[in-house]
């Protein structure tokens, strides 16, 4: 008998039942969204609290620490990552899938690593810390990007590596002017000249500016809660071919990057629009043989051959 009396009052009330329609068409395909979401938060917790309770032995070295301490300030980190292990929400996978969808292409034999969707990336700077010799110190260096969790922010780079799912991670080693990088044993500066020894200082101390300025701005623009929609709406314009329209950056990482490599003195300014219209492959093109889709630096800079940093499953 209530249900007779719920049927008929549902039937007299049209509105209402259009209403409780919606709610359960919305629901549904909520439902795996919101499970998904939960578990993705759920996993990046244990693995945040595997990170920073792993056990470091004395004198023995991972082989994350082994890769970070050929790293410097200047070099551009890639990122394949996985997108469904996005842990800040589904417009976050969204911008995610649809980088990959969109801004990574398929390879054409003009990349300079052999497979890998790369849509995300950031750019390594000097730590925070100012004890003496900090500045040498491959702990002290960390990586600048700009993510949706936590808006543009600044994490030690051991520390984002080990945390990192992606499938693949490849280091852009950046080599200034005069520098034979890898060419001498890593930290010996013996064989720099003063002029060089300048250049790399400059290039830290600007990064460094970079860093904090890019950190309070975005605190005080709450860049964290637009990140992913300047992703999604980057992609979608790239793909109507509309992204030269609108002043919105295609991809907000390589954009953070670009700038960053600009105001260092490594990157050209072309144009008011190249960091916009950067994407992250961009970075895997030599811009000394490719006018186009690629980063442009000044004469005698040069990224070096990329260097796996981490492979995963390509599953």
């Amino acid at each position: 008998m209530a249900s007779s009396r719920l049927l008929s009052h549902l039937n007299g009330h049209p509105r209402l039942k259009l209403a409780i329609q919606l709610s359960i068409s919305a629901l549904v395909p909520a439902a795996p969204i919101l499970y998904w979401s939960r578990n993705a938060k759920r996993d990046r917790e244990e693995r945040f609290r595997e990170v920073t309770t792993k056990m470091r032995i004395p004198s023995v070295q991972t082989i994350d620490e082994l890769m970070v301490e050929k790293c410097q300030p200047g070099d551009v980190v890639l990122f394949d990552r996985r997108c469904d292990c996005c842990a800040s929400g589904p417009a976050a996978a969204l911008g995610c899938l649809l980088g990959k969808a969109f801004l990574c292409e398929e390879e054409d034999g003009t990349r300079s690593v052999e497979r890998g969707s790369y849509e995300h990336c950031g750019i390594v700077v000097p730590g925070q810390s100012t004890a003496k010799g900090a500045e040498h110190d491959p702990a002290n260096l960390c990586l600048l990007e700009a993510t949706s969790g936590s808006g543009v922010t600044c994490r030690p780079l051991l520390t984002r590596l080990e945390m990192s799912r992606s499938r693949s991670v490849i280091l852009l080693p950046l080599s200034c002017p005069g520098e034979r990088r890898f060419e001498v044993d890593h930290g010996d500066e013996g064989g720099l000249s003063e002029q060089t020894k300048l250049v790399r200082s400059i290039t830290h101390s600007e990064l460094a500016k970079f860093r904090d300025k890019w950190l309070a701005e975005s605190i005080s623009q709450d860049y964290k809660s637009h990140h992913s929609y300047l992703s999604i709406m980057g992609a979608c314009l790239y793909r109507t071919g509309l992204y030269p329209t609108f002043p919105i950056p295609i991809s907000p990482s390589a954009w953070l990057v670009v700038q960053a490599l600009q105001e260092c003195g490594a990157a050209m300014k072309l144009n008011e629009k190249q960091s916009q219209q950067t994407r992250v492959e961009d970075f895997t093109r030599d811009g000394r043989f490719f006018e186009r889709d690629t980063v442009r630096l000044r004469p005698g800079w040069k990224f070096l051959n990329p260097l796996v940093m981490r492979e995963n499953s390509v599953s």
